[in-house]
């Protein structure tokens, strides 16, 4: 055998023992317990500093209510929250009859994430047309309006899917998520586009610009890598069994999926906006009505 036999004989044996390893950890159950448990500590973690960075917020202005940054680190929380209590219970989620009540179970806090960064374009959104002196009125009627259509025809899929299953419409409901991610991608990319672009036209240099300007890049970048990736994966969970992320025998791909779309973007954007507001003689404060 020449050497570029012996080559193609060792690349073929690494392929196979990778193969093998994948295999070997999405069949045992030991792995899978333990995959999902990682995944359950950590979105507990991300609950928990959300929580503390809502206390904080709150102790230092607590007489501006519900504003914008308090809805969003309180439903970061309650995504996280919920989240994890269902990798705790992976198994019992996995055993739920009707088949539905699964899917409810597994969907619902991936809605509760669009929601709640959702929230932050339209903050975002605020914050450009108040400097372009363009009316703000529409826009939180859109942002209402944009959530109940997304959770009247997934909810509608679902009863659907509880009076009787239809097997495309399992396709269709993953499909449907898809495009509400790319769509959450588009928004962070023309409102957080157009924010960034307008503070590097801004003609005061200071220091608050210049960690304003940074702020909003890492955050559009973020977030937009995180829905777009997460459009991907739920275009591939729809249509190939063997990237399906409902079943107990595929952790590994659950601990990757959920880690690059839900827990590593949660983290780094709680740590980028964990700046506190002035306690008093805010001007942009923005409650929630």
């Amino acid at each position: 055998m020449g050497r570029i036999g012996v080559e193609e004989a060792v690349v073929a044996l690494k392929l196979k023992e990778a193969s093998n390893w994948w295999h070997d950890v999405n069949e045992s159950p030991l792995w899978q317990d333990r995959i999902f448990h990682i995944l359950a500590a950590l979105y507990g973690l991300v609950a928990v500093v959300a929580l503390v960075q809502l206390i904080r917020i709150q102790l230092r202005v607590p007489e501006y209510g519900w504003t914008t940054q308090k809805v969003f680190h309180f439903l970061n929380f309650l995504v996280n929250g919920v989240r994890g209590l269902v990798f705790v219970f992976r198994r019992d989620v996995q055993n739920l009859h009707p088949e539905i009540a699964q899917h409810i179970l597994l969907d619902m806090p991936s809605l509760a994430f669009f929601t709640t960064y959702a929230l932050l374009v339209l903050f975002w959104a605020e914050i450009y047309y108040q400097a372009r002196a363009i009316s703000t009125d529409g826009l939180r009627p859109s942002f209402f309006t944009i959530n109940a259509v997304v959770y009247i025809i997934q909810i509608a899929m679902w009863l659907i899917l509880w009076w009787k299953y239809i097997p495309v419409l399992v396709i269709l409901s993953k499909v449907f998520f898809a495009g509400v991610s790319l769509f959450a991608a588009l928004g962070f990319l023309l409102y957080g586009g157009r924010l960034f672009l307008m503070l590097q036209r801004f003609p005061v240099e200071s220091k608050g610009r210049r960690k304003k300007l940074q702020e909003v890049g890492y955050v559009t970048t973020i977030c937009f890598l995180c829905f777009l990736v997460r459009c991907i994966m739920m275009c591939f969970d729809a249509f190939d069994k063997a990237a399906d992320l409902d079943v107990l025998d595929h952790p590994v791909l659950n601990l990757i999926y959920y880690l690059l779309v839900e827990i590593l973007p949660s983290t780094l954007v709680l740590f980028i906006l964990r700046k506190l507001p002035p306690k008093r003689g805010v001007t942009q404060y923005h409650p929630i009505r």
